[in-house]
């Protein structure tokens, strides 16, 4: 069974960004589905003084570990400004000092959402541009626009986007070799 790595990049304990995995996990079949919350990898920032004097923190050894084990990975970034959240980034940071191949080369699953009508593109299309310089294998991107409006009940209830999401996983488990 494939093992598929999923991550809000949002450490807050309402993101409707992990709302939408949840969701999009769901529609997931036969997979193996871990979790991670990154509210679980509390981390100083990263800084080359503070890496130098103490080392790579133990959580994102831990963290890097559990990488090593996917098969694929989703990931719904949530937008701060216009781009990725301070926890993800410093994340981000953080395991490309422990493996500069953060994403394995494996297939990689972007989503974003927002209560406006871009959705998070901005921080989708940031991503997309710069996760394969971290051994990203983007194989599909997916943006829920009016997050409120297009998100009910714990599902997406516009059936064009929903459809759209479907088809994006589709592909996503086609890269994976998910019968």
């Amino acid at each position: 069974m494939k093992k598929i790595i999923t991550i809000a990049g949002s450490n807050s304990r309402n993101s409707i960004n992990r709302k939408l995995l949840s969701y999009t996990s769901d529609l997931l079949g036969n997979v193996e589905l871990i979790s991670i919350d990154l509210n679980d990898y509390v981390l100083p920032i990263y800084g080359i003084d503070f890496e130098n004097e103490n080392g790579i923190p133990t959580a994102v050894k831990r963290l890097n570990e559990v990488f090593d084990t996917a098969d694929g990975f989703i990931i719904a970034l949530a937008e701060h400004n216009g781009t990725y959240t301070a926890v993800f980034k410093n994340t981000l940071d953080w395991l490309s000092r422990a493996n500069i191949k953060v994403w394995r080369d494996k297939p990689l699953l972007l989503m974003a959402t927002s209560p406006g009508g871009r959705g998070g593109a901005t921080v989708l299309q940031a991503a997309v541009s710069y996760f394969p310089f971290l051994g990203a294998n983007a194989v599909a991107d997916f943006s829920l626009p009016d997050f409120y409006d297009n998100f009910l009940e714990n599902k997406i209830s516009n059936h064009e986007l929903n459809k759209q999401l479907r088809k994006k996983i589709l592909l996503f488990e086609q890269h994976l070799n998910i019968k």
